[in-house]
């Protein structure tokens, strides 16, 4: 079991290390320090809905692939779902830190709190067992 919450661990912190990397070269710190929010621009509201829809969207398929394990398993057999259901969360996060990234380099600030929250659901074995009881 230590093996594979080892795997799991392994894989997050390579795309969590893909994005920085990412955000370090591609980024543009300029449009860090001169950040200007226009809320009657409806074009800059939609960079704010990418990261909230991106957290709804990846919790929400966490979960219901959570839900859909067998409840009989051994914890080490559930390990395999969990780690699917992981990867797909963080696909999904990791995909709206890299449209936010390409699309628009000023809303850089909602991608790096995509980031952010992707390095908080860090998997620990703690973690892993309380989702899988």
């Amino acid at each position: 079991m230590q093996q594979k919450i080892k795997v799991i661990q392994i894989i997050h912190f390579a795309l969590c290390l893909g994005l920085i990397i990412a955000y370090l070269f591609l980024g543009d710190i300029n449009a860090l320090t001169q950040f200007n929010f226009d809320s009657s621009n409806t074009a800059h509201i939609m960079y704010i809905l990418i990261p909230v829809m991106a957290y709804l969207l990846s919790n929400f398929l966490f979960n219901s692939q959570l839900k859909n394990i067998d409840a009989s398993l051994k914890l080490e057999e559930k390990i395999t779902f969990y780690q699917s259901a992981s990867i797909m969360r963080w696909a999904v996060l990791e995909g709206a830190a890299f449209l936010i990234l390409f699309l628009n380099k000023d809303f850089m600030i909602f991608g790096i709190l995509i980031i952010i929250y992707l390095i908080l659901i860090r998997p620990t074995q703690d973690n892993i067992v309380m989702k899988l009881s």
